[in-house]
């Protein structure tokens, strides 16, 4: 059985929801094949969300990792291509911690990049109907964070790994203006993101339609 490891994050910022959490979590169990999702969510924390992910790798042992997170003002799902060495919150996170320009992981590599199948991923939830992208900026607050620490872990492993943000709720755009994505449209888009990523050896090229 291949176990695929989807986390989401608890409310910030005075949210009293965070779509990336409410969205995995209705995919934790879902088997197809021989595939199993076990969802389990990230305290949104400078300390707390590294060593909760590092428990959670060494707890499952995953075929393949994807970290979700919510992305204010994201109009669509964004699948992240590289995660930087660089913690700059603009807001303290949920402890009250608000680094400015520390390093993720001291003397480590200065990024390190998604290792899933990004275009194909994009293409298959286009393809779905759901509107997708490669995004360059994984930001540099809590979700790039855990990015970087995820592709650190993950690093000669052999095991995929990446970050996807997804848009607010649109009841999250009504207090704060801006886009939105319903949740069932981010749940089956982060399902197709999942069989995808499992599915596909090598990732498409460009040509036959942009999906960067």
């Amino acid at each position: 059985m291949r176990t695929v490891l989807l986390t989401g994050f608890e409310p910030f910022d005075q949210d009293t929801v965070n779509p990336s959490w409410e969205a995995v979590r209705l995919l934790d169990g879902t088997l197809q094949g021989d595939m199993q999702i076990i969802a389990r969510q990230l305290p949104c924390t400078f300390a707390g969300a590294p060593e909760r992910l590092s428990q959670l790798l060494q707890e499952f042992t995953p075929t393949l990792v994807i970290a979700v997170g919510l992305g204010p003002g994201r109009t669509d799902i964004c699948i992240e291509r590289v995660a930087i060495n660089i913690n700059d919150a603009r807001i303290p996170d949920n402890l009250g911690y608000q680094p400015i320009d520390t390093p993720v992981v001291a003397q480590g590599p200065a990024a390190y990049f998604s290792t899933l199948p990004l275009k194909a991923m994009v293409r298959a939830i286009r393809a779905g109907g759901i509107p997708a992208s490669v995004s360059h900026t994984a930001g540099t607050f809590v979700c790039n964070q855990v990015f970087y620490c995820l592709q650190h872990a993950l690093a000669g492993t052999g095991v995929r790994g990446g970050f996807i943000h997804v848009p607010p709720l649109p009841e999250q755009a009504v207090v704060a203006g801006g886009p939105s994505m319903a949740l069932a449209t981010q749940v089956e888009g982060l399902r197709i993101a999942v069989i995808t990523a499992l599915n596909t050896e090598d990732d498409v090229l460009e040509g036959g339609g942009q999906v960067s």
